[in-house]
């Protein structure tokens, strides 16, 4: 199977990336790689070139609009999820238009969650079916 071994993960908010590392750690327990804003997530990426990239949108120094660019100015393969509390369309399709695979708010159910990762990873990473 073809699954991301690891994962960076971005949020302003300790709680966050906690609660969402939960639910990444259902797919065969990833590697986790933690960014507290989209300068250290541009970093981490450079540094570690992760299979699978969760960006906030909204973080200081760096958001993760303009994250997302830098990430896949680096690799135009970079498979990147937007994550946030407040979405509006303009934003989500600036994303998307950028190469987002998708955009998940973080309020969304943890099981709802785990499955729309799963769809992201059966999409971009070519499996049969990635089950949490």
């Amino acid at each position: 199977m073809n699954r991301p071994q690891t994962i960076l993960l971005t949020d302003d908010e300790a709680h966050i990336r906690k609660f969402i590392g939960l639910v990444l750690r259902q797919f065969d327990n990833p590697r986790i790689l933690e960014a507290s804003d989209g300068a250290q997530a541009v970093a981490l990426y450079r540094e570690h070139q992760p299979d699978l990239v969760l960006l906030d949108v909204n973080m200081p120094n760096l958001d993760g609009v303009e994250a997302l660019a830098q990430i896949r100015a680096l690799d135009e393969n970079a498979v990147v999820i937007m994550l946030t509390s407040l979405a509006n369309r303009q934003t989500v399709e600036e994303c998307l238009n950028l190469g987002a695979a998708d955009y998940i708010r973080k309020d969304t159910p943890r099981d709802e969650m785990a499955a729309r990762f799963a769809q992201v990873i059966t999409e971009c990473f070519g499996e049969e079916e990635a089950t949490a």
